[in-house]
């Protein structure tokens, strides 16, 4: 099977990664649209390189992307299927990089934009990678790549049956797991809480953690809020904590 992946940025990182199989690369114009230049420009060059062919069109998928808000930026890639892996491969990443591990958990996230957030987030700071659920969850699609810029392309993410059960096996991996929560009485973050071998559970939109993954977390943490707003999205909050956590990691290194 075949998705159309679009946007300039995740196209890149799309063909720069390369873990995809790549069949096609549509550039949106007609016979009197200037050469591409910058990142169009780039892209173009790497699917030269790849032997992908490539097609200029007006109107036609471009059109229909637009109707769909997705914002292709005049780019689009027909690729395969994204490649999950297992959640030994997260392990493996970490042990590669001689790091404790650092893992994310989204417990039934649903929207692609917020998935997407902290998939570019969890990138940036070095996560190790990703563990969702394969059901009443947003799972790597087309939206989810363009809203990380590309960033899921170069992340490693697993898809599990059962999330507790996941839980129950990275803690007999000695992996600390950490549940994000908002209610009033669990205790606020400190930094301390986020050293060493860690996997940070995020809940859904709304409803936050399941009750059951929740019981299943070591400890949970809280963001102290101190302006007029109740609480942040799951989005940012999780941003937020895997910034602290990554600050908490470099603070531990033995200077040179």
């Amino acid at each position: 099977m075949s998705e159309l992946n679009y946007g300039r940025h995740a196209v890149l990182e799309t063909m720069l990664a390369g873990r995809r199989r790549i069949y096609r690369l549509w550039l949106e114009g007609d016979g009197s649209t200037p050469a591409p230049t910058g990142i169009v420009a780039q892209i173009v060059e790497l699917a030269q390189e790849a032997g992908v062919p490539t097609r200029t069109i007006k109107g036609g998928l471009f059109e229909r992307l637009a109707q769909q808000n997705a914002h292709a930026q005049g780019v689009a890639l027909e690729v395969g299927d994204y490649p999950y892996v297992d959640v030994d491969d997260l392990l493996a990443r970490a042990k590669e990089k001689e790091e404790a591990p650092l893992l994310l958990i989204l417990d039934h996230v649903q929207d692609p934009q917020n998935l997407g957030t902290l998939i570019r987030t969890a990138e940036a700071m070095g996560v190790h990678g990703i563990i969702l659920p394969d059901r009443r969850a947003a799972g790597v699609t087309p939206a989810v790549s363009n809203s990380s810029a590309g960033a899921v392309e170069r992340m490693l993410v697993a898809q599990v049956t059962n999330l507790n059960r996941t839980i129950d096996y990275l803690k007999s991996r000695n992996i600390w797991v950490a549940g994000l929560d908002s209610d009033p009485d669990t205790p606020l973050l400190d930094a301390k809480m986020l050293s060493g071998a860690l996997a940070l559970v995020v809940g859904s939109e709304g409803s936050g953690l399941t009750r059951l993954t929740r019981e299943k977390c070591d400890f949970l943490l809280r963001l102290a809020m101190v302006g007029e707003v109740e609480s942040l999205n799951a989005a940012v909050a999780g941003s937020i904590v895997l910034y602290l956590a990554r600050q908490t990691r470099f603070s531990a290194m033995p200077s040179a």
